[in-house]
């Protein structure tokens, strides 16, 4: 039987290699949303993606939605609106959660006072390097490159390289003109068929070829 991709339903990609997994086969939160082929390398656990995914509270309601074709390494963090404290008060402490007679003062979410940020959204085609941290509310557009051990708080436009705490524009990828039409090209979204017979050219930086392709 002709192969032409690995299935984006199987937990592990490549069975010879147990650290590499297809997270969105392994997800049980419904406010998690995963894109087919996103995986997930982590030598001790990469079936246990979600315990990366740090206060994410069902009441809240915020969602960590990540595209297709995301490559994550080991250490990733993505802190949630839940993490967040009042920040408008004399005290950022949060007296309430600890009763016994502290939770006198008002025990409801209140997302304008706790600097509700929303939703956290990785584009398709992002590489996110080994021990970075992700704020609630972050955009990291299409294409994005976060280099190890950085902490993003702003959002990152498609096809950038940023790093650093925080972390920081390195640069882009690609010119601008070049970064529109990959924009609208959306390779991610193609047939399985159609990656397969351009795999070459999606591994080069030929434009030129690329521009060739019909779509």
């Amino acid at each position: 039987m002709k192969k032409n991709g690995p299935n984006p339903n199987d937990i592990y990609p490549n069975p010879n290699i147990n650290s590499i997994c297809y997270i969105k086969n392994t997800n049980t939160n419904p406010n998690i949303i995963i894109g087919d082929y996103t995986y997930y390398s982590d030598l001790n656990d990469c079936k246990n993606f979600e315990k990366h995914v740090s206060h994410h509270y069902e009441f809240i309601g915020d969602k960590l939605i990540i595209g297709k074709f995301c490559a994550i390494a080991s250490g990733i963090e993505f802190i949630m609106n839940g993490a967040n404290h009042k920040i408008d008060a004399i005290s950022t402490y949060p007296f309430n959660i600890m009763e016994n007679g502290w939770d006198k003062i008002n025990t409801t979410y209140d997302k304008q006072n706790l600097n509700y940020k929303g939703d956290t959204i990785i584009g398709n085609d992002v590489w996110i390097g080994q021990n970075v941290t992700i704020m609630p509310g972050v955009h990291i557009g299409d294409g994005s490159i976060i280099a190890a051990n950085s902490t993003v708080v702003k959002n990152s436009p498609a096809y950038t390289i940023y790093g650093g705490n925080p972390a920081k524009l390195i640069r882009y990828r690609f010119e601008k003109d070049i970064i529109s039409y990959l924009i609208d090209l959306k390779w991610w979204d193609w047939k399985k068929n159609k990656i397969f017979a351009n795999l070459e050219i999606l591994s080069s930086g030929d434009i030129t070829k690329l521009k060739k392709i019909q779509v």
